[in-house]
């Protein structure tokens, strides 16, 4: 007998780590599915979970229950024909989220960046996991490191709106429209928080800087490449003059050279500034989450850099709610005391000019390549 849906802290939400926890409690969903499922992400692979997720909707659908996948065209581009079929052919409706130009050889356009589940409209995961290996526990190497919100009620009505909206976007080809749902949030404990340069939304960068302006106490990032602009650090600055910890969470070992060494150009910023650097050693980071004042929250997609900001369709949800934040503070905690190296001032300075020099070339090389090749990174995050 299966174990009832976790019990939630605060209004109804609860942090989901990555890797077994995280697919558990999605099968758990889609078989407990009554009326509809939508899934989005970014990298759906045909791999052992990848077939796994699938095999799970095309029984769901089998059942009558209504299921929506919508995969980014490009990064799930790699996905057979004889998959999509099988998929198609149990009454999943699948969809790929198109660029605005493509070929083999380059790609232009947003990026479906966000990962949501919804199912019934009323119990929903999102955050920064991809439907892949790479994100799962497998028997030869750890899930990477991330992080789901599971949350309950209206906010899960209202991703309903937000994916059914997306997938007539996407394509009016045999789509088969679900029953209209429009179930606004009903409360501020949580929100949903959308980056989308096409339609003018900056919630989810407006919320980071809000939270830089409003901090007192503390400020934790986990960002798996993380890279921010002018304004960004600027008001990390200025957060912590006025005595607010600042502390920082980024990938030790990382899937991305370049990146890396591109964030550790800006360490001696960061330290200069008394902001605190751990790099995770454990697996690969892939995080997107931060807190502040042990109090508010957000999780989701959103790297802190430029293709997060400008070049991304993202979702994050905000929690508003001490019990989540401490949730959220304590894992953050646990991690940097026992899974990480902290990077001291003394350490960088021991670095060679040449390393130096290497990291201070990838840094402007990465942030042309923000804007210029975007595709480069279709598997990376």
């Amino acid at each position: 007998m299966e174990k009832e849906l976790p019990k939630s802290s605060g209004d109804k939400v609860q942090l989901v780590h990555g890797g077994i926890a995280y697919f558990s409690l999605l099968k758990k969903l889609i078989r407990g599915a009554q009326d509809s499922i939508y899934i989005q992400t970014y990298i759906f692979e045909e791999d052992q979970t990848g077939i796994e997720v699938a095999n799970e909707l095309r029984v769901a659908s089998q059942r009558q229950v209504r299921v929506f996948l919508l995969v980014d065209g490009f990064a799930s581009s790699h996905l057979s024909k004889y998959f999509i079929n099988n998929l198609e052919e149990a009454g999943v409706n699948f969809r790929m989220f198109g660029p605005l130009l493509k070929s083999k050889y380059f790609y232009l356009g947003r990026r479906l960046h966000h990962k949501v589940v919804v199912v019934d409209a009323k119990y929903s995961l999102v955050g920064g996991i991809n439907i892949s290996n790479r994100y799962n526990d497998m028997p030869d190497q750890p899930a990477w490191l991330d992080w789901a919100v599971y949350a309950e009620g209206d906010v899960a009505a209202q991703l309903t709106d937000i994916c059914r909206q997306r997938m007539q976007r996407t394509s009016l080809k045999n789509f088969v429209r679900p029953r209209k749902i429009l179930h606004p949030i009903k409360n501020n404990v949580v929100s949903i928080k959308i980056n989308d340069w096409v339609r003018g939304k900056r919630e989810i960068t407006k919320s980071y800087l809000s939270m830089f302006r409003k901090a007192k106490e503390s400020i934790i990032i986990m960002s798996a490449y993380f890279l921010p602009n002018a304004q960004f650090r600027k008001e990390l600055m200025r957060a912590a003059q006025r005595g607010v910890k600042v502390q920082v969470i980024l990938a030790g070992p990382s899937d991305v050279s370049l990146s890396k060494y591109a964030e550790r150009y800006m360490y001696r910023w960061l330290l200069k500034n008394g902001i605190e650097i751990y790099e995770y050693q454990k697996s690969v980071l892939h995080g997107k989450m931060a807190v502040y004042d042990n109090n508010w929250a957000t999780v989701g997609s959103y790297n802190v850099n430029n293709i997060s900001a400008y070049a991304s369709i993202e979702l994050n949800l905000a929690v508003n709610d001490r019990a989540f934040g401490n949730q959220v503070e304590s894992a953050f905690n646990t991690i940097m005391v026992n899974d990480c190296l902290r990077i001291s001032a003394e350490q960088m300075n021991h670095s060679s000019l040449v390393r130096r020099i290497m990291q201070h070339g990838a840094y402007y090389i990465f942030r042309i390549l923000f804007f210029l090749f975007t595709f480069y990174f279709k598997q990376r995050d």
